[in-house]
């Protein structure tokens, strides 16, 4: 197995070396045209084209009775255009859900598609040989002209993605501004579904007709737990679909009875998992620490403005108080309470005396009076804009007064006019 890792890697081989362009590139190629398939959430049409693609492959042997990698890629890109506009035929002119169009057209094409493959592996034919590693993949079967046309091919997609990226992001983020700044719409999102079925007919060589959605879908949906820019996804995904292209390969090539496919798609899953957990975007644990991180936002910002609300009461905001006295005012767990005083203590906004007794420094009161009147603002603004009872908008302010940034707090201000009193007759502190 050592031995077989160093003449892999190494690329010393020339049809190994050949078959890992070929597979990177198929595999870059599925990746960055599934970024765009994954943010029009168009995934499981990817799926579905990738079932309608075998019949294809299957009729354009059948009629040449020899296994070209070009004509064979001919016929799947044609069988994928129908199947794509098949579905959205049955979507625009039935009664029938865009779902059960999926799968009509799924299940049709593909078990047509089993149909023909049937067929042919009982024709006798010994060109047939290889045709079945169109259903798992195996890019380690592929010859040389296999790997120059599906590279040539692979770059074709690649240079044309890049050439017209940005009437691609315009059109599948803002479709409506695209068609009145004058870019063809309709033509720009029919290129791009041609460069999804073309993706898809390209990959199915090294993944297979079954899980070729997976290279499509799963790089893509992998970034977007890092970036929410498009280059960085549609850089992250190609990174991701490479490593699991060759990996798959190299699994293929120490281990000739496995197919490539399933491969790519354990270590593409491999990546997918880690997304999820420790992306820093939309992960899991980035999530967790964002919503702790807010929570105690949320705790400090409250204890000060408890406390600003004891002292405004009292006209004293240098008065020291006890924290049954913060309790009173507003109903917290005693252990929040004290892990949000011993950090407010950290960041000099209260001080605290050997009594236990808690009281505002001037950035605390600063602090306090500043949450106070975001928290009245927005109880006029609902009042008045919303047109909300008063007795209505106090959870609601509750709820947006520590999500409300400078300048939205500014913004309020000045749409209110700066306003004396809120709509319980308090002062509103500047």
């Amino acid at each position: 197995m050592k031995d077989n890792l160093t003449d892999f890697f190494l690329l010393q081989d020339p049809n190994v070396r050949w078959v890992v362009i070929a597979v990177v590139l198929m595999s870059i190629s599925a990746s960055i045209t599934g970024c765009f398939t994954f943010l029009r959430k168009r995934a499981l049409v990817g799926d579905a084209i990738a079932h309608a693609i075998l019949p294809g492959v299957c009729l354009a042997f059948m009629f040449t009775q020899i296994k070209n990698p070009f004509i064979l890629l001919i016929g799947a890109t044609i069988s994928g255009w129908l199947g794509l506009l098949s579905i959205d035929f049955i979507t625009a002119r039935t009664r029938l859900k865009p779902d059960t169009a999926l799968s009509l057209v799924l299940s049709v094409f593909y078990g047509f598609g089993i149909f023909l493959l049937t067929i042919i592996q009982s024709s006798g034919n010994a060109a047939q040989s290889g045709l079945n590693n169109f259903l798992f993949g195996n890019a380690a079967a592929m010859v040389r002209e296999d790997v120059i046309t599906f590279t040539v091919f692979s770059g074709i997609l690649i240079l044309t993605v890049l050439a017209l990226f940005n009437p691609f992001k315009l059109v599948i983020f803002d479709r409506d501004f695209a068609g009145v700044s004058g870019y063809p719409v309709e033509k720009i999102e029919l290129l791009l579904s041609f460069l999804t079925v073309l993706a898809i007919a390209i990959g199915i060589q090294a993944v297979g007709v079954v899980l070729m959605s997976a290279l499509l879908i799963t790089p893509a949906a992998s970034a977007r737990y890092w970036t929410e820019r498009l280059r960085q996804m549609m850089l992250l995904a190609a990174v991701f679909a490479a490593i699991s292209g060759v990996s798959g390969a190299y699994v293929s090539y120490a281990l000739p009875h496995m197919p490539t496919g399933p491969w790519i798609v354990m270590f593409l899953t491999f990546f997918a998992l880690i997304s999820i957990l420790f992306g820093n975007k939309k992960g899991v644990i980035a999530a967790k620490i964002q919503q702790s991180r807010n929570n105690q936002k949320i705790l400090l910002e409250n204890i000060l403005k408890c406390l600003y609300h004891l002292g405004e009461k009292e006209q004293k905001f240098n008065k020291a108080y006890t924290i049954n006295e913060i309790q009173s005012k507003r109903l917290m767990p005693a252990s929040d309470l004290k892990k949000g005083i011993k950090k407010l203590q950290n960041r000099n906004q209260i001080t605290v005396s050997p009594a236990n007794l808690i009281q505002l420094t001037l950035e605390g009161v600063k602090e306090g009076k500043r949450v106070t009147r975001v928290h009245r603002l927005w109880e006029i603004y609902l009042t008045k804009y919303m047109q909300l009872p008063v007795d209505h908008v106090h959870n609601d302010a509750e709820a947006i007064e520590h999500i409300i940034t400078p300048e939205l707090e500014k913004q309020l201000e000045d749409l209110l006019g700066k306003p004396l009193i809120d709509p319980h007759q308090s002062p509103i502190p500047y």
